[in-house]
């Protein structure tokens, strides 16, 4: 039986709409509309277990998953969405013990989510340029319980000479112009490694696969992801009035070897003629002709 504790993670779940993420505190209170929910309350019970409000409400208490955490996580920039994260890990074929180079770490929902993902053994390399962005993406990273797992670098990759890492199993991409940094991309990731890139307009999708080509990445592939939840009721389910539309589009590729070098060298390496020697017949007629007088 898990029972709740000081410092335990909360989900006080009243609702779809109404549901609060709270670490407990002894001393502390949640004050919303449906009543005061009093964190003491909650120590000791059992996770599922609810607590009426002074209201005569009730709340149940939850075990946070990491989807509340990206769902509630402080936002400094626009966050990846769990329906676009799932199908990231799915596509990328993400695990334990890999390790990712993430360029753009924002908020931080998608570094929690994938460092969740890749450990105990794997790793998040996440670059970034703002100091603000990135101290509240480590407030949401550790809030998670992965901080264990991701290491902040504050690096412009763009105009980095060296790169500081190699032989990464994936690379994920959230910046306003991702192709600027494919061919940096290419050489931190390994042969088949796969790139992920967040777009949200098509023409960063044009841009960004015509980059791809170019650096010799195959398996290119474009797609959105569109979530409609169901209302489901006894007698009147129907479609939910309220719902996410368009949050991003997403850019997926491996990295292969074309190997144009090596053809465009053929190609430019002139080619021996080789002289065949002249037959029997051809010498004998020869001979015959220069003996007759001019």
């Amino acid at each position: 039986m898990s029972k709740i504790k000081n410092n335990s993670p909360v989900l006080f779940f009243y609702n779809n709409s109404k549901k609060w993420l709270a670490k407990i505190s002894k001393k502390e209170s949640l004050h919303t509309h449906i009543g005061v929910i009093k964190h003491s309350d909650a120590i000791g019970k059992e996770y599922g277990s609810r607590l009426i409000t002074n209201k005569d409400k009730y709340v149940y208490l939850l075990e946070p998953t990491m989807y509340d955490y990206v769902m509630k996580i402080q936002h400094g920039t626009q966050i990846v969405y769990p329906k676009d994260l799932g199908y990231i890990i799915a596509r990328a074929g993400i695990g334990d013990g890999q390790k990712i180079v993430e360029i753009g770490t924002g908020s931080g929902s998608l570094t929690s989510f994938v460092a969740n993902i890749v450990k105990p053994r794997g790793h998040v390399y996440t670059f970034d340029v703002d100091e603000n962005f990135m101290k509240i993406a480590e407030k949401n990273i550790k809030k998670a319980g992965v901080s264990k797992y991701v290491t902040q670098h504050n690096l412009d990759l763009k105009t980095a000479k060296t790169m500081p890492l190699e032989e990464m199993d994936a690379a994920l991409i959230d910046l306003g112009d991702p192709w600027i940094v494919i061919p940096k991309v290419r050489q931190m990731l390994k042969g088949s490694g796969c790139v992920f890139a967040i777009c949200p307009t098509m023409n960063q999708l044009e841009k960004l696969t015509i980059a791809l080509v170019e650096n010799e990445f195959t398996d290119i592939e474009s797609t959105e992801h569109i979530l409609r939840t169901i209302e489901a009721r006894e007698g009147k389910t129907r479609h939910s009035f309220q719902g996410i539309g368009h949050t991003t589009y997403l850019c997926f590729a491996r990295k292969a070897f074309f190997e144009r070098e090596s053809r465009q060298l053929t190609e430019k390496t002139p080619k021996k003629i080789i002289k065949k020697p002249a037959s029997k017949t051809t010498v004998k007629i020869s001979k015959k002709i220069s003996k007759k007088p001019s």
